[in-house]
């Protein structure tokens, strides 16, 4: 079998070659100035107060191959523990707090299932993966996909019926693990759309028993490692935002505050490496991953998937990616702009009607989860939207 890099000619040519990001004005990114100012404005506010929407955060937007947006507000770690009496935070002392840097790290929670979507359609690039086989071609040992006639198309799509979770935190060991989700049959209509973390989790086992390869190093070689993300990984991530005081009965498990460990449980009992969540990266790493999708699955000398198959996964209904999805995307969507939401408060989106982009992460489980609010989210693409148009 060639290697990753010798299958994604990840190296490149001169003639190839796509322009790299650099940061710059907003007139020379085309956008207005005027809305960008703002957007940093909103943007800095999300960290501040007694109540903040999230205790830090990190933002990068731009157009083309222009950052023209980098900015970091409030804190990585802002607390020690949360106080279910007060329902609030325990503050650390100013001194001890560790403020959010444009350098450092968020788990970025479902936002891997853009990673492992795309590292599925590179494999289908390559003819070692079909779109519409049935995913008990390659795992016969997973009898409920095999009695269902689940498809790697339907895992994609979140058409497949399975469930959104399970709980696999509470299996005893990784066997019973793998019991479950090789069991568990769909209990919706197969074709009809239900978000489910077990989707991207079967398609990892896919990718895994084909290749030969873990989930990591496939991420590693055929995405990060050629785009340069040197930020991108999963865990352990040293450095990374603090997510949740993560204790019972408020949540699933008692593992206390967490920073750079993967918040989500399952992922978790799994070792932190899951189809569905366990990514840590930046704001500005995930503006190079936006980038080479907007430019065609090419950066700088890389190309991590050709033309074809970067519109195979942005057009509607989308492979792992939303699309047109206004509740998070707000002015931006609607023009088959596309992206992904992490639990943890993260959020990616790109554009190519536009060729504009907009990473925003934050903690906002920091120090207990919470139902999300997306008015944040959405209200970061509408301003960049409306510095498009007033460009």
């Amino acid at each position: 079998m060639p290697s990753l890099e010798q299958a994604y000619d990840w190296r490149g040519s001169r003639e190839l070659s796509a322009p790299r990001l650099r940061s710059d004005t907003p007139e020379r990114a085309g956008l207005d100035p005027g809305e960008l100012r703002r957007l940093v404005r909103e943007f800095h506010a999300l960290t501040a107060g007694e109540h903040p929407w999230a205790a830090g955060a990190a933002l990068a937007a731009g157009r083309g191959p222009v950052i023209a947006v980098e900015e970091a507000a409030g804190w990585a770690v802002r607390y020690s523990s949360y106080d279910p009496d007060s329902d609030a935070g325990v503050e650390l002392a100013p001194e001890a707090r560790v403020p959010v840097r444009a350098d450092t790290p968020f788990d970025l929670a479902s936002l891997t299932k853009l990673f492992t979507a795309v590292a599925a359609v590179q494999q289908i690039e390559r003819g070692t993966l079909g779109i519409d086989a049935r995913v008990g071609a390659y795992l016969p040992d997973f009898t409920a996909a095999v009695t269902h006639g689940i498809t790697v198309r339907e895992l994609l799509t979140h058409t497949s019926g399975l469930r959104p979770e399970l709980p696999l935190y509470d299996c005893a060991d990784d066997e019973e693990r793998l019991s479950r989700l090789r069991a568990e049959p769909p209990i919706g209509v197969p074709g009809t759309y239900t978000y489910s973390d077990l989707n991207l989790l079967l398609l990892q086992f896919v990718l895994e028993r084909i290749t030969g390869r873990s989930l990591d190093v496939l991420v590693h070689e055929g995405i990060t490692r050629p785009l340069g993300m040197t930020s991108t990984r999963f865990g352990p991530c040293p450095g990374a935002a603090a997510t949740e005081d993560q204790r019972r009965p408020w949540a699933k498990v008692d593992r206390g505050m967490l920073r750079g460990v993967v918040h989500d449980e399952n992922a978790w009992s799994l070792g932190g490496v899951a189809g569905h969540a366990g990514l840590f990266s930046t704001a500005r790493d995930l503006a190079i991953f936006s980038r080479a999708l907007l430019a065609g699955g090419a950066y700088g000398p890389a190309r991590i998937l050709g033309p074809d198959f970067v519109e195979l996964l942005l057009t509607p209904p989308g492979l792992g990616f939303a699309i047109d999805q206004k509740w998070f995307m707000g002015d931006l969507a609607g023009r088959g702009a596309a992206g992904h939401t992490g639990f943890t408060g993260t959020s990616l989106v790109l554009d190519p009607a536009t060729d504009t982009f907009v990473i925003l992460l934050a903690n906002t489980v920091h120090p207990r989860r919470r139902p999300p609010d997306n008015r944040p989210r959405a209200a970061v693409g509408t301003r960049v939207a409306r510095a498009v148009r007033g460009a």
